[in-house]
């Protein structure tokens, strides 16, 4: 009889999938999350990311981006997709990306997942916040000092793809 290898403690996926949401009005703009929660608390440059959450193994990636919009802002994205690949974050978790064109509805109120954590630490009590506890639509220039440094090439892909593409708009369904 052979001896099981003993239980390994879970890891969390070092690969994500999001959406980088963007309208033109006159200017293009780009929809950004600030994550939730007391770490992000009272910082903004840098900090601000696409909509996005980790993949689970054999998981569709842009499947996964769909839903991580749902859950942290609270809308249904509808409308074609356009990959911008991937990128390695400092902390070597690999982003996959997509854009999409589409504006929030009148009607939107944020709407997100929440996550549970020791705080204040060592308190020994729980607490609950938010994934996001806000978005905004930047314009390039502000998108460039609010996003996380390494998903700023995410705007560069997108805006040579649109130098050379008519893309249509669609408005996104609130839940």
């Amino acid at each position: 009889m052979e001896d099981s290898p003993p239980p390994q403690k879970q890891k969390r996926s070092r690969v994500s999938a999001g959406l980088l949401i963007f309208r033109r009005h006159k200017i293009i703009e780009f929809l950004l999350a600030h994550p939730g929660g007391p770490f992000f608390a009272r910082k903004d440059d840098g900090v601000w990311t696409i909509p996005k959450g980790e993949v689970l193994p054999g998981e569709d990636l842009l499947t996964r981006a769909r839903i991580e919009v749902e859950e942290e802002i609270g809308i249904t994205v509808s409308g074609d997709c356009i990959p911008l690949g991937s990128i390695k974050q400092k902390g070597g978790k690999t982003v996959h990306a997509w854009a999409v064109e589409g504006d929030l509805p009148d009607s939107f109120k944020l709407k997100s997942n929440n996550f549970e954590i020791e705080w204040p630490p060592r308190s020994g009590k729980r607490q609950k916040f938010p994934e996001v506890d806000r978005v905004a639509f930047f314009p390039e220039e502000v998108a460039r000092q609010k996003i996380n440094p390494a998903q700023a090439v995410f705007l560069d892909r997108l805006r040579e793809i649109l130098g050379s593409n008519n893309l249509g708009g669609h408005v996104l369904a609130g839940e």
